[in-house]
């Protein structure tokens, strides 16, 4: 028989589980208000170029990546070490792709030049967590990378007919759907 314990944890790993895919929608479709409740207000964030509070995580990621013509997180496992029931460190794995404009080659270390390039990053979040009134988001997150990768060869373009994904304006296919289920229920 499974104890009430047990199912709080299980419901706890699974809101952490949620937590880290709603920060990486919140990064890809640019979405700073999603981004902003992902981490707690006094929350401490170390990711590379970027180590501070949240308000300058917002223009640091609007900065970095605001012009960005294509980014997408792709999250591995994730586990979850509980320190009690409001606090847990949390290791979760990452990929990202990003399709850079021109004037975001140098941020990312790339030549000068006109046309967009890739870059791939590969690395884990380690993630302090905290439960607080309810509430599962971040404390303090530290960007380990293992790995970059740059690619500046031109790259072939996506299908005019294919689903089209967008960033900062809500015209992303995910909140048409989500709008729809909305009004049907």
């Amino acid at each position: 028989m499974t104890d009430e314990r047990t199912l709080r944890r299980l419901a706890d790993t699974l809101e952490i589980q949620a937590l880290q895919a709603r920060y990486a929608r919140a990064v890809d479709r640019l979405d700073l208000g999603l981004l902003r409740e992902v981490y707690h207000p006094d929350a401490y964030d170390d990711h590379g170029d970027y180590k501070g509070g949240v308000d300058g995580l917002l223009a640091y990621v609007e900065r970095r990546t605001g012009s960005a013509l294509q980014v997408m997180h792709f999250l591995g496992q994730t586990l979850i070490d509980f320190a009690s029931p409001e606090a847990a460190a949390c290791e979760t794995y990452f990929m990202t792709a990003h399709t850079l404009d021109a004037s975001l080659r140098g941020a990312f270390g790339a030549s000068p030049g006109t046309d967009p390039v890739q870059i791939s990053m590969f690395g884990r979040y380690v993630d302090r967590v905290e439960k607080r009134d309810g509430q599962w988001r971040i404390a303090r997150r530290t960007c380990v990378f293992e790995a970059t990768r740059l690619f500046t060869d031109p790259q072939p373009p996506i299908k005019a007919d294919w689903a089209q994904a967008s960033r900062g304006d809500g015209k992303d296919p995910i909140f048409g759907l989500i709008t729809e289920l909305r009004t049907e229920y």
